[in-house]
């Protein structure tokens, strides 16, 4: 673990500076949603905006500000945010001193291309310092287009580069972004079949899902055969598969459901690459940056990967910024291998240089695991209340809900819709996802304190017995 695990026990939660703006105290919501100024600027917006647009349809929501954990919209609705910005959003809304730097920078230096400038250097020093000390020497960062896709394509590229290999090997249920090559790794058949010409070499195999398993096998009593299975298919001369160029995995699959990974089935994956001589991409786009209750969730497993893909909550306010940390063996690129426009975004560096002294600081990183072991206790709670809900799962602050009919195990997702809709209207934020939608997911703030998470348990509890009262009459969704 990173030295920021050196630190005390965060104790008791005070909001301090990084706290939510007078007044937002606790959800509150008047009426139905949304509100009649929300809707009149949904309605623009659906007459303007692509059809692509996602948020708003499941949350309608204009939003007026936010401050900490909360939000405000136009028709001064407040509501616990514990969607924080896709997980962006890492200190919640406008944290103070993130948003004091990256004013301060906005005077001094905005646009830097790859220029080194003194916050950039600072940000480097700072984002290399969390990785575990073995690694910190050995290991290259470069700065990417300021999205994770975007250093996702990177990594995919810096492999192929590397070792003058072709095909990849994920994982279903995984998800690494919309652009083309991102999009031929990422699982959601749903979102790849009307894109013609993906990225050709790309084999998919089962993710470690215990309580879904793709190969119908109980953890119990497995020998983690999805790990053999791969182990198995890469060594076979009669496997089918050129040695890849990389393997690229998330520790926690996140649009895919809250899976996090079995931990042998990561180790004996570790294992099986170095042995084979293949670099290891571990996508920390969404578990990065604190969200596990590390820094990076790989340091929960034991390993150390030859790439790191990091980028929503670097600089913690919002601002982009996408990065690769790799080992230095890699770093076969020649000058403007894999530039953009974007990548030296100074604000954003000056932010992120706050955030992490306020992680430091603050142990933010032992709030996380203090709120995520009361979280998870809250949301076991929800199984009494129906034995759809068929599992609670998560790490850190990175936590999720499955609805599934308890019979057919098929995803309950008009139920899970339901219970969204029902928790939005008492006031709390949260998205879905996994398999057709049945999964619940909160991402809240790290720095969110348990008063806040009891404001969110209840409410869940509530608007889940809601839903469950709505759908009576209509079966299992």
């Amino acid at each position: 673990m990173t030295q920021t695990d050196d630190l005390p026990a965060a104790g008791p939660r005070q909001r301090g500076p990084a706290g939510p703006a007078p007044g937002y105290r606790e959800p509150s919501v008047s009426g139905d949603l949304p509100g009649p100024r929300s809707a009149e600027l949904l309605d623009r917006q659906r007459r303007r905006e692509s059809n692509a647009r996602t948020y708003p349809r499941r949350l309608p929501l204009a939003i007026r500000r936010a401050a900490g954990s909360f939000l405000e919209d136009l028709d001064g609705n407040v509501f616990l945010d514990f969607l924080s910005g896709a997980g962006v959003l890492s200190l919640g809304h406008n944290p103070p001193e993130p948003l004091a730097a990256a004013h301060r920078q906005l005077d001094e230096l905005v646009h830097g291309l790859d220029f080194p400038t003194p916050v950039k250097d600072e940000f480097t020093d700072l984002t290399l310092g969390m990785l575990p000390e073995a690694m910190r020497d050995r290991t290259k960062i470069h700065f990417c287009g300021p999205t994770g896709a975007n250093a996702v394509e990177a990594a995919l590229k810096l492999c192929k580069t590397a070792t003058g290999r072709e095909d990849v090997i994920s994982f279903q249920g995984g998800f690494h972004g919309s652009t083309l090559a991102t999009l031929s790794v990422t699982g959601l058949v749903e979102q790849k079949a009307p894109v013609r010409g993906r990225m050709p070499g790309v084999h998919f195999f089962p993710y470690s899902s215990c309580h879904r398993c793709p190969l119908d096998m109980e953890r119990g009593s497995c020998a983690v055969n999805c790990a053999g299975y791969l182990e198995r298919s890469l060594t076979d001369p009669n496997g089918g598969i050129p040695l890849p160029a990389a393997v690229v995995l998330e520790l926690v699959q996140g649009e895919g459901g809250v899976i996090p990974a079995d931990a042998e089935f990561v180790r004996r994956l570790r294992e099986l690459t170095r042995t084979l001589d293949i670099p290891l991409i571990v996508d920390e786009v969404q578990t990065g940056c604190g969200r596990t209750g590390t820094w990076f969730a790989f340091e929960q497993y034991g390993i150390e990967p030859d790439v790191i893909v990091a980028s929503k909550a670097l600089s913690g306010l919002g601002l982009p910024a996408a990065v690769i940390l790799y080992d230095e063996r890699l770093d076969v690129w020649q000058p403007g291998s894999h530039s953009g426009t974007f990548r030296g975004n100074q604000a954003a560096f000056a932010a992120g240089v706050a955030t992490m002294k306020v992680v430091r600081r603050d142990g933010v990183l032992s709030n996380v695991r203090a709120r995520a072991e009361q979280l998870m206790r809250r949301l076991e709670g929800l199984r009494e209340l129906t034995d759809r809900v068929s599992d609670v799962r998560g790490l850190g602050l990175m936590a999720g809900v499955e609805l599934a009919d308890p019979v057919t195990g098929r995803p309950a997702s008009a139920l899970a819709l339901r219970f969204q809709r029902e928790a939005l209207l008492r006031g709390l934020i949260v998205e879905l996802g996994g398999r057709d939608d049945g999964v619940l997911r909160l991402l809240p703030p790290l720095n969110c304190t348990a008063e806040e998470i009891d404001m969110a348990a209840h409410i869940l509890h509530t608007a889940l017995d809601a839903a469950l009262v709505a759908e009576a009459p209509h079966g299992n969704g």
